[in-house]
């Protein structure tokens, strides 16, 4: 089965082909973001791919679209809930500041004391 690792939080998950990064997250209880419910209405879910992007189906259009409404969008962005593991392998992730944040808003009880004093500004 793949394999999908979040290694800043210490989190990894084996997930059957054809599973989304979103779906992953939530199953291995990651802090990423998903204000739209995976509709691909938003960039909340937005990761950086650290490892194993030829292990993801492709981008689509929708897609790109919406992560180019994203902040601090990169070359190994992608949209977790759009993003589908289509071959065996490990595929490495990093959340986005602002799929955290997202994750923090409807989360308060998970965000750490003081964190939005604490962030950056953007």
């Amino acid at each position: 089965m793949p394999t999908v690792r979040w290694p800043e939080e210490g989190l990894e998950i084996e997930v059957p082909i054809g599973t989304d990064l979103r779906t992953a997250g939530k199953l291995a209880h990651a802090q990423q973001g998903d204000a739209c419910g995976g509709k691909c209405a938003c960039s909340t879910c937005h990761v950086y791919v650290l490892a194993g992007r030829e292990l993801l189906a492709e981008a689509d259009e929708d897609e790109e679209d919406t992560l180019d409404k994203g902040f601090d969008v990169r070359a190994n962005s992608r949209l977790a809930c759009q993003a589908k593991v289509a071959r065996e392998g490990l595929v490495t992730l990093s959340i986005s500041r602002e799929s955290r944040e997202s994750f923090y808003n409807e989360h308060a009880d998970e965000a750490p004391p003081g964190w939005r004093e604490a962030r950056p500004a953007k």
